[in-house]
C-alpha cells in the first residue's frame, strides 16, 4: 500500500453550519468532516481513508466558544482542548473536564484539537487503521482476536466481532457529567446524552458514535446537576504525552459527611464506548467514603471481564483506577 500520498479528494470550506450540510448532504457517503484535521490527515496519508469530497469546517465560527447557559454550560464543537483547558468557569465548575481535556496528546495537538474531533475520532486498533479488511472496515475477520495477535489496548468488555476500544480521554469525563451531545443535520436538530452518542459493535460495527454521514456534532451541553461534585480524572498511558489511554478513568461524586450520596463514574479504554460503571454506583452510594467500599467496588467493576491473550494487566489496573476513584477524589 503506497503511505504518506493522499489520494485526490475536493475539499469544500463553508462558512456556515447550513452550507456544510447541503455539502455533506450532496457528497453522502463519499464525504469526509474534518475540524482540526490531526486524525482526518493520518487517515487520508495513510490512504486508508479515501473520500471524494472533504468538508473542513474550521471555519465555522458559530460552532467555537464555551458559554455559560441557564442550565450549565454549552462548549461548541470546534472549540480548541485548550481552550478547556484554560476556561476559568470549566475549571471552577467542571474541572473533571478540563482535567481530562488536559491529558490529551500535547500541547501542540490541544492547540488545534477540538472537542467535537476528540470525542468523534475512530478507534485506535492498528490492525484497522493499517487498511487491513477486518469486520471494522467491512471485512469478516478481526485480526486483533486470534492467539497470536497483539492485543494489549484492546477491550475487556461486551466485544462483539471487534474488540476495539474507544481512543478519547474526554469520553469517560462527558459520560461521567451526563453531558448532553448537540447534533444537526438538514432536518433540524437533536440532543442525545453523551452516553448514548457513543456505540458499539453490537450496533454498528462501522462508526463508534450515532453520527450519520448528513449530521455535525454541533456542541456539547455540561447541565449544572454535577457542577462543583468531588471529581476524579486518572489516565495510564505508556507514555506521559502524546499518548492513547490504556485505561482513564473519570467520575464525578456528590459528598455530604462524609457519605456518597450520589455518584457517576466511567471508565476508558476497556470497552469500544467509554463503559459507565453503574454497578460501582449503586453499590457506592449511601455507603461512607474510604477504602472499604473503594475496595469492593474495584471487586463489582471487573466483573464479566474477558481479556484477550495480551491484555490481562487491564484487570488489576481498573480495579486499582476505581479504587482511587473512590477513595482519593
Amino acid at each position: 500500500m503506497l503511505r504518506d500520498m493522499m489520494s485526490t479528494f475536493e475539499l469544500q470550506q463553508p462558512a456556515t453550519v447550513t452550507d456544510a450540510l447541503k455539502s455533506l448532504k450532496k457528497a453522502g457517503k463519499d464525504g469526509w468532516v474534518m475540524a482540526g484535521g490531526n486524525d482526518s490527515l493520518t487517515w487520508f496519508k495513510d490512504r486508508v481513508k479515501q473520500p471524494k469530497t472533504v468538508i473542513d469546517i474550521s471555519g465555522i465560527n458559530e460552532l467555537k466558544g464555551i458559554r455559560e447557559v441557564a442550565n450549565g454550560i454549552e462548549i461548541g464543537s470546534l472549540t480548541t482542548l485548550t481552550e478547556i483547558v484554560n476556561n476559568k468557569a470549566i475549571k471552577a465548575k467542571f474541572s473533571l473536564l478540563s482535567d481530562s481535556a488536559a491529558k490529551v496528546a500535547s500541547p501542540q495537538i490541544r492547540n488545534t484539537g477540538t472537542l467535537g474531533g476528540n470525542v468523534s475520532q475512530d478507534t485506535r486498533c492498528w490492525y484497522y487503521r493499517g487498511g487491513l479488511p477486518c469486520y471494522r472496515a467491512g471485512g469478516n475477520t478481526c485480526y486483533a482476536d486470534t492467539p497470536t495477535a497483539m492485543n494489549r489496548e484492546h477491550t475487556l468488555f461486551n466485544a462483539s466481532r471487534c474488540v476495539a476500544v474507544s481512543p478519547s480521554d474526554i469520553a469517560p469525563a462527558l459520560v461521567a457529567l451526563d453531558a448532553k451531545m448537540v447534533i444537526q443535520n438538514s432536518s433540524g436538530k437533536k440532543t442525545v446524552d453523551a452516553e448514548k452518542f457513543f456505540v458499539g459493535p453490537a450496533v454498528d460495527i462501522l462508526n463508534m458514535t450515532i453520527l450519520k454521514s448528513d449530521e455535525i456534532l454541533t456542541a456539547i451541553q455540561i447541565p449544572n446537576t454535577w457542577a462543583n461534585s468531588t471529581f476524579y480524572f486518572e489516565k495510564v498511558a505508556d507514555r506521559e504525552v502524546w499518548d492513547f489511554p490504556l485505561v482513564n478513568i473519570a467520575a464525578a461524586m456528590k459528598v455530604s459527611g462524609g457519605v456518597i450520596k450520589d455518584m457517576r463514574i466511567a471508565i476508558g479504554g476497556v470497552e469500544c464506548v467509554p463503559k459507565r460503571l453503574q454497578v460501582v454506583e449503586d453499590l457506592a452510594k449511601g455507603e461512607k467514603k474510604g477504602i472499604d467500599v473503594a475496595k469492593l467496588a474495584a471487586k463489582a467493576s471487573v466483573r464479566g471481564a474477558k481479556p484477550l491473550n495480551f491484555n490481562h494487566f487491564k484487570i488489576p489496573l481498573m480495579e486499582n483506577l476505581v479504587t482511587r476513584a473512590i477513595r482519593d477524589s
